[in-house]
């Protein structure tokens, strides 16, 4: 049976940043005992519920994730208290990759210390911008200088593996600005960097400004859609100079340090998510089924609101087509074709013709992958390739 990865939501912050709509928020720490106390009830319930749903739940763990929110926040008996519960339900392996996200400035000495004795071998940063304007546009507490002095502090406590996430189309953000988040995160030298294009939910602070047109949160300060393309466009150039090399639509990496927890998504190996608005998916006969926790801290208890939905092969097929397209290694033909037999695969040949010739995908013997244009627009190709897939 393959190995399980574990995300673990902490949705805690000490101040929300106007763009999120998360199932996240700035609640006070007196609540993070009774959410932690929910974690290990939820874990200690994994395999009863997995069970229910008829699903396979992978004994070994080879992968755990804590984001956020700001998992950074969380107290040192928290963090006990978390990882007595999954060393009592799971085998956590040898050499697992363990991951903590964190905003700089906001994980204590004890914590960090606490962290590493439990095995977290990996810190991803939530900069977003290394411009103090950009970083105060949007609500983060931290300068580039906190930044730079929180990347040193961890690698002199001894934890090399480092991630640090970028946003394309921040308040106020220029192409010169931007190159210079870009050189800071090249002249940090860290393993790994994620660049994301700025999603505004229309339900968060920044959103229904820019529905309404007000001036509060830097509404009309967000650069258009063409200058965050441009943006992205630049962080693959300039990252793949300095060794960062893409191997994903909006992750890169050095070599061998790629995220192998979010390679698990890509890759459709299962994974349980725990806590408010986590997400799961587990083996199920021939297909698999996919969970989610609801999104309400006030009602966060395990199994409530939880949303079910069964992955029939054909589906399969589908989430393995674009999930595996989105990493530039793309998709091998001939190995969708042993998973889902030749029908399916035989009906991709009109519409990869179609997106080949538009130069929007490459094709090299069996293997298929989004060109550098098809990256920019991966959900229109998807929906090509969707629309005849089954």
């Amino acid at each position: 049976m393959e190995s399980l990865g574990i995300y673990i939501s902490v949705p805690f912050c000490k101040a929300k940043c106007t763009f999120c709509n998360f199932a996240s928020g700035a609640f006070g720490l007196e609540r993070m005992d009774g959410y932690v106390d929910g974690l290990v009830a939820e874990i200690a319930a994994a395999r009863v519920r997995a069970a229910e749903l008829k699903a396979e739940l992978p004994g070994s763990v080879d992968t755990i994730y804590f984001g956020g929110g700001t998992p950074s926040l969380l107290e040192p008996k928290q963090l006990q208290s978390i990882f007595a519960a999954l060393r009592r339900e799971f085998e956590i392996a040898a050499g697992a990759e363990v991951t903590l996200e964190c905003a700089p400035g906001q994980m204590s000495e004890a914590t960090l210390e606490e962290a590493m004795a439990h095995g977290v071998n990996r810190v991803s940063f939530g900069v977003q911008s290394f411009v103090d304007e950009e970083t105060a546009a949007v609500g983060r507490l931290h300068t580039a200088e906190a930044c730079q002095a929180e990347i040193a502090r961890v690698r002199a406590a001894g934890i090399s593996e480092i991630s640090l996430d970028l946003i394309a189309g921040l308040p106020r953000q220029t192409a010169q600005s931007w190159k210079r988040s870009l050189d800071a995160v090249v002249e940090s030298g860290v393993p790994h960097a994620s660049v994301y294009m700025l999603e505004v939910d229309e339900e968060s602070r920044l959103g229904k400004e820019l529905i309404a047109g007000g001036p509060r949160y830097q509404a009309t300060a967000v650069p258009t859609d063409e200058a965050m393309t441009e943006f992205y466009a630049r962080a693959i150039e300039q990252f793949g100079e300095a060794g960062l090399e893409q191997y994903e639509i909006s992750n890169f990496a050095r070599e061998g340090h790629a995220s192998r927890h979010n390679l698990k998504y890509w890759a459709r190996e299962p994974y349980l998510g725990l806590g408010v608005d986590a997400h799961s998916m587990l083996r199920k006969g021939d297909g698999a089924v996919r969970f989610a926790n609801g999104d309400s801290l006030e009602d966060y208890a395990v199994g409530a609101g939880c949303e079910v939905t069964s992955v029939d092969p054909d589906e399969a097929f589908e989430e393995a087509l674009f999930l595996g397209l989105r990493r530039n290694v793309g998709v091998r033909l001939g190995e969708l074709e042993r998973e889902f037999g030749s029908a399916r695969v035989e009906d991709l040949d009109a519409p990869l013709r179609e997106l080949v010739q538009g130069g929007l995908m490459c094709r090299e013997g069996d293997t298929v992958r989004l060109s550098g244009r098809g990256r920019l627009i991966s959900n229109e190709v998807f929906g090509e390739l969707l629309r005849v897939a089954v």
